[in-house]
């Protein structure tokens, strides 16, 4: 078969970048292993229950923000979604909580009385976010801008920093920081979740002709004489031709490990990929009674369980982030159900991926640390909760074939964010999604795809 333009893989960017071009007419051709598309943003079954595996943590949803920009190009209505004044809550070590709300006069009085021991810094701290200098900032890292505060609130901060762009203060980039934590910034929810945004460019892509198929796995890129991809080869053996544009919507060590080839690959950016690393996740999936269900806050809880005082931040063992969804099983009952999700070292899942017995002990082990730090943090959860399910990086790895079932925002060894800057050896080959994405979350990943799709298909 021959399009113009081959997508491989169906995630949120990948779906993006699909639908905008098949609105534009493009011939263009979806290409995704598994049974449907979503990627690791998917709803995820387990029984008769259904889980979300994000945050629930949105952006870009606002009047004239990305989502509003997308669909008006694609014709459709856009999924329903609600301004959430108060985005989630950072429970700490010592039970205090602090929520964080827009309304500012309200967030300053909650960091006045969580750290007395800093306050004037900390009000100064978030005040002063608005007015970091850009080119000050690209120089320095966050943590520089801490300096004058508490150990405590340095933690507070690092918890949240890992939560929406994984890395912490020491790690992350200024100007990246600053962004995220604004306490301006708006956060929403999507009635649905995330699914309810994948189902709609789904549908959208279907609808303006574009061809989805699913359970194709793609093997490597097809080249011409002239060494030019000329299209992608599927694992049964199908060539499938891209005249125009192929776009990988893989991460970034899969799309030059597998597509392009390590052979292809040229040796300064291979260099640089053995650089790049990204957290792996470990996720619980719970039900909950319906008698625990009024006594939980109602936005996610960004729970530190632990300050680490004079050592380095490790998310490991010092965070989780706990979310309860209210929803649908799969029979149409109404439930209950929460993920938890703390950061892991994905490499670590891997050194004994041979030995099931091996996993299946680090399973249950990873699950008995995570469930009493969780208890610690939520008590109000008793004995009002089960457990379903767990998957560690080796079940995202298992589900979509990323690295080592790395998520998110990638780093290099220097702590910089710099995935985005890796560029296509080839004119005709576009990257897409969390790997490379200029900014953070769903919201980031969507602006990249439009970003591409005007690229490959200019409006007007």
């Amino acid at each position: 078969m021959s399009y113009e333009v081959v997508v491989v893989g169906g995630g949120v960017g990948g779906l993006t970048a699909a639908a905008l071009l098949a609105a534009r007419g493009v011939n263009i051709c979806l290409l995704e292993r598994q049974s449907d598309v979503g990627g690791c943003a998917a709803t995820i079954e387990h029984g008769r229950h259904r889980f979300e595996p994000t945050h629930g943590l949105y952006c870009g949803w606002e009047a004239g923000g990305i989502y509003e920009r997308l669909f008006s190009a694609l014709g459709t209505t856009p999924p329903r979604a609600h301004r959430e004044s108060t985005a989630y809550v950072i429970r700490l070590p010592d039970g205090i909580e602090v929520p964080r709300t827009i309304q500012i006069e309200d967030f300053e009085a909650h960091l006045r009385s969580a750290f007395p021991e800093c306050a004037p810094a900390t009000i100064d701290f978030y005040r002063g976010l608005a007015n970091f200098n850009k080119l000050e900032t690209d120089s320095k890292t966050f943590a520089a801008y801490l300096s004058h505060c508490s150990q405590r609130f340095r933690r507070f901060v690092d918890v949240q920093l890992l939560t929406l762009v994984q890395c912490s203060a020491n790690d992350c980039g200024a100007q990246l920081a600053t962004s995220v934590l604004d306490p301006q910034r708006e956060f929403w929810s999507i009635e649905g979740g995330a699914q309810t945004l994948i189902a709609a460019l789904a549908q959208s892509f279907k609808q303006s002709g574009g061809a989805l198929r699913l359970n194709s796995t793609a093997l490597r890129l097809a080249y011409g004489s002239n060494g030019v991809p000329i299209g992608v080869d599927l694992l049964s053996g199908e060539p499938v031709i891209a005249t125009r544009a192929i776009i990988s919507n893989l991460t970034i060590w899969d799309t030059y490990g597998k597509l392009i080839g390590p052979a292809r690959t040229p040796r300064d950016i291979s260099s640089r990929l053995r650089g790049l690393r990204a957290w792996g996740a470990y996720q619980m999936f719970l039900r909950l009674n319906n008698s625990v269900a009024a006594s939980l806050p109602s936005r996610p809880v960004l729970a530190l369980t632990d300050w680490q005082e004079n050592q380095p931040y490790n998310p490991e063992d010092a965070q989780l982030i706990f979310t309860a969804v209210p929803g649908k099983s799969t029979d149409g009952t109404e439930q209950l159900s929460a993920t938890v999700s703390v950061y892991t070292n994905a490499d670590d899942w891997f050194s004994f991926h041979q030995d099931h017995a091996a996993h299946e002990e680090r399973d249950q082990s990873m699950v008995e640390r995570v469930w009493s730090r969780m208890h610690r943090a939520i008590p109000e959860l008793g004995d009002g909760i089960e457990l379903i399910e767990t998957a560690t990086p080796q079940t995202f790895y298992e589900s979509t074939r990323r690295r080592f079932g790395m998520i998110g925002r990638v780093t290099s060894s220097s702590g910089s964010t710099d995935g985005d800057a890796m560029e296509s050896p080839h004119p005709n080959v576009f990257l897409v999604g969390d790997t490379v994405a200029g900014s953070s979350g769903l919201d980031g990943v969507v602006q990249s795809a439009c970003k591409i799709a005007n690229e490959i298909a200019p409006i007007g």
